[in-house]
């Protein structure tokens, strides 16, 4: 669904793009306040009615707009969009223009000698969830997952593998259950009571629960995650009460807050000392050479 929204939206993105070079960029001076009282942000009826010309063709698709709002770059608004088709949900963004003419459709990323210092230090405030691997490691690991997600399960056989091969990594887990799955708030709260209660158990429960996902419905999900985080070595009972309380919902939204902070809008999503990496698209070799790059290479 992301690469539709990206082909429909290609050519106004190119319009962006010949504007921008027609002069030399200004140099950064206001600040990130200034940028976002200074955006102007298109309205939810002008959202809608863009996304019924681009959709409007296909009776099985909808959307929902989920977020209107300033971009970390100043001038462009940021939309979030959640596409909703037979297949599913599908989270999508895309930037509008201050004059509400343009779209452009990709990610905003950081620039400058040092550009991922300051998710690097965003990260390092935020994280809370279970870590392996020595604390003064050189590089931390990021993970902002959801137990729910297929592409998360299939990812974890390269971390593991990345763990075994580099000793002086850190790892650290962060939920981020998407909106458009039915039982994974439910798992990350069950994840981060384990994850509190027993540090082995966390890694235990996580590998089972991404092992059942096939099995794992809305309607058992209580009695799956119980079953699985005794076999982890926890008290289910115990963990059942902890994750319905508000403390835990609330330490899950906050996870979700950090990811949306350092621009997490899929699963899985790696940081590498604030690097994101999108975990599926890269080669294993590329990924273990960017952890020696940025072993060597501190920002």
């Amino acid at each position: 669904m992301q690469r539709t929204l990206i082909c429909l939206l290609v050519a106004l993105t190119s319009v962006v793009l010949a504007a921008a070079q027609e002069k030399p960029a200004a140099k950064p001076t206001a600040t990130a306040a200034k940028a976002k009282a200074s955006t102007v942000l298109p309205s939810e009826e002008a959202v809608n009615a863009f996304l019924q010309q681009t959709f409007g063709y296909n009776p099985q698709m909808s959307w929902k707009v989920q977020d209107i709002k300033p971009s970390v770059a100043q001038g462009l608004a940021e939309v979030d969009v959640v596409v909703v088709s037979p297949q599913g949900e599908q989270p999508n963004k895309f930037y509008v223009s201050a004059d509400g003419e343009h779209a452009l459709v990709g990610d905003i990323i950081p620039f400058g000698a040092h550009p991922f210092t300051a998710d690097f230090k965003k990260l390092r405030k935020g994280i809370d969830g279970p870590s392996r691997g020595p604390a003064g490691a050189a590089v931390t690991l990021v993970e902002f997952s959801d137990l729910q997600c297929p592409h998360c399960k299939e990812a974890q056989p390269e971390i593991e593998k990345l763990l075994a091969e580099e000793k002086n990594v850190r790892l650290v887990f962060q939920n981020f259950p998407l909106p458009m799955h039915n039982w994974a708030a439910k798992a990350a709260a069950y994840a981060d009571c384990v994850g509190r209660a027993s540090n082995p158990a966390f890694w235990k429960f996580i590998q089972a629960t991404y092992d059942a996902q096939a099995d794992i419905t809305e309607s058992n999900a209580d009695d799956k995650l119980n079953a699985i985080a005794d076999a982890a070595g926890v008290h289910s009972a115990d963990i059942a009460a902890c994750a319905a309380t508000s403390e835990t919902i609330g330490r899950v939204e906050r996870s979700l807050e950090l990811g949306r902070s350092v621009n997490v809008t899929s699963t899985p999503s790696l940081f590498i000392n604030g690097r994101l990496v999108g975990l599926g698209g890269i080669p294993y070799d590329a990924l273990k050479n960017l952890v020696d790059f940025t072993a060597q290479h501190p920002e």
